[in-house]
């Protein structure tokens, strides 16, 4: 079905907004529908395109709120103390990753997914299937690694080995299964090669990634530099910043995204945006994880792309894109000032939505424009928590926002309607949630890098 959306609020302006089959066909005063159309009373909404959650871990959802405050190296330690263990929490997870992207205005999101030791490949096609299910267009990226945990910390080669980790090649195979049964863009999902991060893959599973990201035109994702340990971790390993280890390496370019880019350094800020890279801010979890603050200002001003993420459930611990945006643009506010440099909700939106995109690759998402892709949220003005009317991007990216997407239609398919879901129900959702109440059952602890990670950060010796 095609959609005429009248008299909607967007860009300062009131229009009509037409959506036929999967773009938006026309926008102006007075447009006329046809028989095929469904004319949608736009008066108090505001139109926005989808933004992109570009940053997630889907199967953290099951660790929500439940971690005590540590830094990332020793977050992860309890982490994965706490295994998932079996391909329906898979599926929950990634339903509920999805369905809170989706409701807090998200169209498309980049789940970095952990992966269950023996079933890597099932959990990447169950994780596929529930965003096909919802109708949420999904970049999955393995996260895979092929160096063992303790070498994910400065000096850490010196101590006893942490964890398994598998061969490069069977990683790299993985990849390639991965490809071959999941990706597929025309119903909206699409694989993506996600190494970890320089702490935890060799420089041949990087390339290996890059060929295959080649070879069948992927995006390319990491985290990279989240901590001070891993800026330090670069220099052990390369004698030279991360980002100059990768650029030589051709895995910094167009399509590729970087996670949190927290401890760049100026010459690694200049690279990223010669080359056109991303680099998706993750405010919350660095909050969350004592990481420090992305010098976003900076990068904006020289020229980097700059997008939007949640992180995972268990580092934030939520999938609020809203209130990431928030956060993300009224933080830096601290770091420089002169005000005219700080970010204005409208700069915010732009972040979250076309930023987003084009650090996929997508010049057809991301605006209201015609002859884009209609992924578009119609969001309620009428809401309490939208008035009194004043600016509505601005209430709806720095107010307190609730609940208030009435129509969302990924490549004009209508994923929310008047409210309501159309695809999964949210309440079968949270009764399936409800029945692994107590699921915990904690494993053997991983052993303790607390007294080697407190040494090489300078901090004193635990009593």
């Amino acid at each position: 079905m095609d959609y005429l959306l009248r008299a909607v609020q967007f860009d300062e302006r009131t229009t009509d907004v037409a959506i036929t089959g999967s773009r938006i066909s026309a926008i102006g005063e007075n447009l006329q529908p046809t028989p095929q159309t469904a004319v949608i009373d736009g008066r108090d909404h505001y139109l926005m395109p989808g933004l992109v959650n570009a940053h997630s871990h889907s199967l953290e959802t099951w660790m929500r709120g439940f971690i005590a405050p540590l830094p990332l190296e020793l977050w992860l330690m309890q982490l994965y103390a706490y295994p998932i263990d079996n391909l329906d929490m898979v599926y929950l997870a990634a339903w509920q990753t999805g369905w809170d992207t989706l409701r807090s205005g998200g169209t498309t999101v980049v789940d970095h997914l952990i992966l269950l030791p023996g079933q890597e490949l099932a959990t990447i096609q169950a994780a596929a299937q529930a965003y096909r299910d919802l109708g949420i267009r999904a970049y999955v990226a393995p996260l895979v690694q092929d160096v063992p945990f303790n070498e994910s910390v400065p000096g850490g080669d010196a101590i006893p080995e942490v964890g398994e980790a598998p061969e490069t090649a069977t990683v790299v195979a993985l990849l390639h299964e991965a490809i071959r049964t999941c990706h597929d863009p025309a119903a909206g999902i699409q694989i993506v090669m996600a190494p970890t991060g320089i702490q935890l893959c060799s420089d041949a599973l990087f390339r290996g990634c890059i060929e295959w990201a080649q070879r069948y035109d992927l995006c390319l994702h990491s985290h990279l530099l989240e901590t001070q340990a891993q800026e330090h971790l670069a220099q052990e390993k390369y004698g030279c910043t991360a980002v100059e280890h990768l650029d030589r390496l051709g895995y910094v370019g167009e399509r590729t995204s970087f996670a949190h880019g927290i401890w760049l350094r100026d010459r690694d800020i200049e690279i990223l945006a010669q080359r056109g890279a991303t680099v998706v801010h993750n405010p919350l979890s660095n909050l969350r994880l004592g990481s420090g603050i992305a010098p976003v200002l900076k990068m904006r001003r020289q020229g980097v792309n700059v997008s939007i993420g949640c992180d995972g459930a268990a580092s934030n611990d939520g999938q609020n894109l809203l209130e990431a945006v928030k956060i993300g643009s009224m933080l830096h506010n601290l770091t420089d000032a002169d005000y005219r440099h700080w970010i204005t909700p409208q700069q915010a939106l732009q972040m979250a939505s076309h930023g987003g995109a084009k650090g996929l690759g997508r010049s057809d998402l991301g605006t209201i424009a015609i002859g884009q892709t209609a992924d578009l949220v119609l969001c309620r003005l009428d809401d309490l928590s939208m008035l009194p009317h004043t600016n509505p991007t601005g209430s709806l990216l720095w107010g307190q926002a609730q609940n208030v997407v009435d129509w969302l239609w990924v490549a004009g398919r209508p994923i929310i309607r008047a409210g309501h879901c159309q695809t999964l129900d949210p309440a079968e959702l949270r009764e399936r949630l409800k029945q692994y109440k107590g699921w915990r059952s904690r494993r053997a602890a991983l052993p303790d890098l607390e007294p080697h990670y407190r040494r090489v950060m300078g901090l004193t010796a635990m009593s």
